[in-house]
């Protein structure tokens, strides 16, 4: 996926300017987040805008706001927005999660954060700031989070196994409370790399499901096939 542009079904999505690239990490969690017909939803560091604008397609009544810190990637997200058949629905803050203003609330809110703490950086400041946690502590993530999610919504977000067990144990310091995780293994050889969890206020018990994404062939599975189904061109 490392083109200048990538082709959805129903939009484009150009992201030269942007230091991360579009992701299967990106396209599950906008495919595997639940929620029921949210009328506000808030993706947190939105990059090329493609969680925003696969949400926006999924939830057509829904008004969807993006946050980006990164100048060059807020501008790419809004172009991407302006072009796509959602544009009236979508918009974008440019600035620190941390600075979003706090003064209407949200029926669904998900990230792809950054989750390098002590990761070795590179040379590219741009994929640093999307990379690691420099600019946004999962500390600070959960705690606006749950300040500007509505009583009944839902947050959702996606980590490799150990960072989630760490933010699961920051939420509840919030009264989030996980409930339902998707773990994800690319093949049934491989160990789970990356952990779906959507988080409520309500302590309820959870749910636990397992998702493989291809099979021994390295051909896609039936379910993952069904999520992409809609989504990207051939499905």
């Amino acid at each position: 996926m490392g083109n200048s542009w990538f082709q959805f079904q129903q939009f484009r999505i150009q992201q030269d300017r942007c230091a991360m690239k579009i992701s299967t990490d990106a396209v599950l969690l906008a495919t595997l987040t639940k929620a029921e017909s949210p009328s506000k939803i808030l993706d947190i560091g939105t990059g090329t805008g493609v969680i925003a604008l696969m949400l926006a397609q999924r939830f057509s009544e829904s008004a969807v706001t993006a946050i980006e810190i990164d100048s060059d990637a807020a501008s790419q997200a809004r172009d991407n927005f302006s072009e796509s058949p959602f544009a009236e629905r979508l918009s974008l803050f440019q600035g620190r999660f941390q600075d979003f203003p706090i003064d209407k609330s949200f029926d669904l809110i998900v990230s792809n954060p950054p989750f390098f703490p002590d990761h070795l950086k590179s040379k590219d400041s741009k994929r640093n700031k999307a990379l690691h946690t420099d600019e946004l502590s999962f500390e600070e993530l959960i705690a606006k989070a749950a300040l500007l999610l509505s009583p009944l919504g839902s947050f959702w977000v996606i980590l490799p196994p150990r960072q989630m067990q760490d933010l699961e144990i920051l939420a509840e310091k919030s009264e989030l409370f996980l409930f339902e995780k998707i773990k994800v293994r690319d093949n049934p050889q491989k160990p789970i790399y990356r952990e779906i969890g959507g988080f409520s206020f309500s302590n309820t018990s959870k749910i636990e499901v397992e998702l493989i994404l291809k099979d021994e062939n390295l051909t896609y599975t039936p379910a993952y096939s069904t999520i992409l189904s809609g989504f990207l061109l051939g499905y």
